[in-house]
């Protein structure tokens, strides 16, 4: 991984964590979520459409590859609420993090990618540093938790949105590649929003979305900018760097949430996060020399 891929995704992933930091701040997190992309998209129409530059010409396979990726992360984002609302975060956040171990797969067998030794060691660092964040004491017997009830909903809800984000990811790298990425991350990010605007119609939310808006706005208006830059960073970093690195070496950003929980929350940092956290970065700088 070059450094400025690996500098690129160092940024993403702070940034990643700390809209997430935002949406754990805000009330109604769906709603607020929606309004971050609203933010987001403003921003992202000002300056597309500012540019001197005309937009490049859309193709049938650029707006294929925009929707199903935008139509993938929406999904991704519903199912893990639906995991986190009715499960045990202890079991379902690590399976919901199963994308790290699915992309280094699509990235050898649909793009071609090579991995190397040190890069696999790599990736396995990453995954067991994710898997074991939220583990409640270390044992085999916890570890092995999750995997006992793969008939729970909440599970099995969690399972499907590491498989889907993976699946949106394989979209997300065709698209950069063949599409200026400044552009596609705006088609990506447009397509998001309608996806979450559409979901936003149901009468479950009626009354909401103000609501969130009078109580969230400092919050809302800061993330815009943050969100953007995350996402941006990211899809540079993919076109010179592989979906099999990019995707787990993101990961990072569990790290940067562990500080930033400590410090501006107030959470603990108990001596499981800490070793989970160490084998992420050990596992990030890994792929940095592979």
């Amino acid at each position: 991984m070059s450094t400025l891929a690996f500098i690129l995704i160092l940024s993403s992933a702070l940034m990643h964590a700390l809209w997430n930091l935002l949406v754990k701040c805000s009330r109604d997190k769906t709603v607020f979520i929606w309004w971050m992309f609203i933010a987001s998209g403003g921003m992202f129409n000002i300056l597309v459409w500012s540019l001197p530059a005309p937009f490049p010409p859309l193709t049938p396979q650029i707006l294929a590859l925009s929707a199903g990726g935008g139509a993938c992360f929406v999904l991704y984002h519903l199912l893990t609420g639906r995991a986190y609302r009715d499960g045990d975060l202890s079991m379902t956040y690590p399976l919901a993090q199963t994308a790290t171990a699915y992309v280094p797969m699509w990235g050898v067998l649909l793009l071609g990618e090579e991995l190397s030794v040190v890069g696999l060691g790599g990736i396995f660092l990453i995954l067991v540093g994710v898997y074991s964040v939220q583990l409640r004491r270390p044992s085999l017997d916890d570890a092995l938790r999750p995997l006992r009830n793969l008939r729970n909903p909440s599970v099995q809800a969690a399972l499907a949105a590491g498989f889907v984000y993976s699946i949106g990811a394989v979209f997300d790298k065709r698209g950069v590649l063949s599409y200026p990425p400044f552009y596609f991350t705006y088609l990506l990010v447009m397509a998001m929003l309608l996806f979450m605007s559409l979901n936003l119609l149901r009468s479950r939310y009626r009354g909401r979305v103000l609501a969130e808006w009078q109580c969230s706005r400092p919050l809302i208006l800061l993330s815009g900018p943050v969100m953007m830059g995350s996402f941006l960073t990211f899809r540079y970093a993919l076109t010179i760097t592989p979906l099999s690195y990019a995707v787990p070496a993101r990961q990072v950003s569990l790290l940067f949430g562990i500080l930033l929980g400590v410090y501006f929350l107030g959470e603990s940092c108990g001596r499981i996060r800490f070793i989970a956290g160490m084998l992420v970065l050990a596992g990030v700088f890994l792929l940095r020399l592979g």
